[in-house]
């Protein structure tokens, strides 16, 4: 078995160790973009090209099926990658948990990044999901390209100003970009009020890692002892995970596995 995942950066390392941990010995292909990353600043049109050219590059490895890990890229790229690449290869996109979320009753906080804060497409997964439910969007400055440059000051400032702006009585926390499932007990550490409930944290890795599997009718099989070789591409070249990806637990998960750049 061979899954791809894609992303500009390392945001698609949480999807990535989900579908490790389900299918031990699956080999994966990681397709990043650092010569044009960030892809949030860039118009729809550029951003497209860029999503579809990382998809092209992992698609050479014939993998059976495509994770975009990344928020960004599924609202602006997604159908422009399942033109491109299916019925042979399924892409299977990255959508905030707003709907898991909405099912506990709130009150809840999405957690995004400014770009996608306030967006029509999020106001619509609020509408569709989330009717009665009180929600609240919070905008998170700098806290992606905190995370992606593994900077711990920048980190710890950009949650605790998010947490600033995310109402007491918050329930449940709508993880609404990638980037931020890998420093999530940050955010709840953040979050949590004294006295009140244990917070509810909702990431899009886990049912991503489980979409792709029922995309190409694999069965979890998380016990399995073989390893399955990791594959990283940087714009299209074979090389190494960025040093970043090293300071988080899901990113030492795969260093061992990577197969070393010629």
């Amino acid at each position: 078995m061979k899954i791809a995942l894609m992303d500009s950066g390392i945001g698609l390392l949480a999807a990535t160790a989900a579908v490790r941990r389900l299918r031990p010995d699956a080999d994966l292909v990681l397709s990043l973009d650092p010569d044009g990353m960030p892809w949030g600043a860039r118009t729809t049109q550029d951003l497209t090209a860029r999503a579809v050219a990382v998809a092209e590059a992992a698609a050479r490895y014939r993998p059976e099926a495509l994770i975009v890990g990344c928020n960004t890229a599924t609202v602006h790229a997604l159908s422009a990658l399942r033109a491109r690449l299916e019925p042979a290869v399924p892409v299977i996109g990255t959508v905030p948990a707003i709907k898991p979320a909405a099912a506990g009753g709130g009150p809840v906080a999405i957690w995004a990044t400014p770009a996608t804060t306030g967006s029509p497409y999020q106001r619509g997964l609020i509408e569709d999901f989330a009717d009665g439910v009180t929600v609240a969007e919070v905008p998170c400055w700098g806290l992606a390209e905190a995370v992606e440059h593994a900077d711990e000051s920048a980190i710890d400032a950009a949650v605790a100003a998010a947490a600033a702006l995310t109402p007491d009585d918050v329930t449940t926390v709508v993880l609404g970009c990638t980037h931020y499932e890998l420093v999530a007990d940050r955010i709840r550490a953040a979050v949590q009020r004294p006295g009140r409930p244990p917070l509810v944290l909702h990431g899009s890795a886990g049912a991503v890692a489980a979409q792709a599997l029922r995309r190409i009718g694999a069965r979890p099989e998380p016990e399995t002892s073989a390893l399955g070789a990791v594959t990283v591409l940087l714009s299209g070249r074979v090389g190494a995970l960025p040093a970043p990806a090293l300071a988080y637990p899901e990113g030492r998960l795969l260093q061992a596995a990577v197969s070393p750049a010629p």
